[in-house]
């Protein structure tokens, strides 16, 4: 009996947000239908299941309202469950969209005490997230937008956006904190329309910043399906541009509601060639699952669905690399001339005075086919596993 190839270990780098564990089903249908879980428990749980560490809103690990006492000991007992079990902090969060004073946004409110808490709040949890060891501060804006054109300036909101995140990176810089920041882009919900709803306006952005060295992005495949983007495409653009610094995988069905799925559900298709992606691209940080076991779930399938999205990446990862190994998928990639592409168009020396003239024969690469039905069937094959 051979060993299971797809036990997750520490080198795989897996990671999970406290809130996708610890979700208790709620949707604007229904209220809760698991009980709150303690930040500790999930790190202790997480751990045996073969992850490695953990990303964390301030409000996964003590509530918006805690006296300070409370906030020590919550802080405790999770600092506690991270000794114990060897799990790190990757990666940290605010959540600036649960309280009723965020209804309109945090950085962008058009309320201008609501911008300074916001920015208050954000240092408070840099303290901590520093304090545990995270390296990746991520920013998702999910109030940060509008449901009318009348009720938010779009191009003042840009400036305090902006304005924020000058703030911020100086208070890190000010501190000596080692720690990056990472947008997370999503077109809607919970609000009609989301500031940066894409890689690519995060990416336009991150340009106007005053130290835009130390702020990249943290895409979510739900997010970018959500809008009809290809997430492979994106992250591929967010590594040529060295600017990716966190993903958050999970499963989507096209452009609908967050479904959140666990990872490998959803777009299969669109799962293996991300993590082909990867693979290639040589990105290095944690693979981070950010996703929500579905209300149908008790407690064990909440773990279950956990090692789920683990299993199911490594299974991908498996394919993908057998996928590349194949003789018969090199030489297909030959035949669709995708070594030809890192060729530069312009040999060394040469300028547009030597191309402007050039001629070919339009005839012969009109009629020429490029074989992509082949190589793509190749990839299913592999994805099916009958290859």
């Amino acid at each position: 009996m051979t060993a299971d190839r797809y036990v997750p270990s520490r080198e795989d780098h897996f990671s999970f947000g406290i809130w996708t564990v610890g979700w208790q089903g709620v949707d604007v249908f229904g209220g809760a239908v698991r009980p709150p879980m303690p930040a500790d428990r999930a790190v202790r749980k997480l751990a045996e299941l073969g992850a490695y560490g953990v990303n964390f809103h301030d409000n996964d690990v003590f509530d918006f309202d805690a006296s300070p006492a409370e906030r020590e000991q919550r802080i405790s007992a999770f600092r506690k469950a991270l000794e114990e079990t060897g799990m790190v902090v990757t990666t940290a969060t605010t959540n600036l969209f649960g309280h009723p004073m965020f209804k309109d946004g945090a950085f962008t409110a058009n309320e201008r005490e609501v911008r300074r808490f916001a920015l208050a709040k954000v240092m408070r949890n840099l303290d901590l997230a520093a304090e545990l060891g995270a390296q990746t501060y991520v920013f998702w804006g999910g109030r940060e937008g509008a449901e009318s054109g009348a009720a938010k300036d779009v191009q003042n909101a840009l400036y305090r956006y902006a304005e924020g995140f000058n703030v911020l990176a100086q208070y890190v810089l000010d501190q000596g904190y080692h720690i990056r920041f990472a947008i997370e882009p999503k077109p809607n919900e919970p609000r009609g329309d989301i500031l940066l709803p894409t890689i690519g306006h995060a990416l336009a952005f991150i340009n106007s910043l005053e130290h835009p060295e130390i702020v990249g992005i943290n895409p979510e495949v739900g997010h970018e399906e959500m809008a009809g983007m290809n997430y492979a495409h994106g992250i591929a653009q967010a590594l040529w541009h060295g600017k990716l610094f966190h993903i958050d995988l999970n499963g989507q069905n096209g452009p609908r509601y967050d479904q959140d799925l666990r990872f490998g559900a959803g777009n299969a298709r669109g799962a293996f060639w991300l993590v082909d992606t990867l693979l290639s691209g040589g990105y290095a940080g944690p693979v981070h699952f950010d996703f929500k076991p579905p209300r149908t779930e008790d407690d064990d399938g909440v773990w279950a669905s956990a090692a789920a999205c683990m299993r199911n990446y490594l299974i991908l990862r498996d394919k993908a690399r057998a996928f590349r190994a194949d003789p018969e998928v090199q030489e297909a990639l030959r035949a669709a001339r995708i070594p030809e592409l890192a060729e530069p168009t312009l040999t060394p020396g040469e300028t547009w005075r030597d191309v402007r003239d050039v001629q070919v024969d339009t005839e012969a690469l009109g009629r020429r086919g490029m074989g992509y039905e082949r190589l793509d069937q190749l990839a299913l094959e592999h994805l099916y596993g009958v290859r």
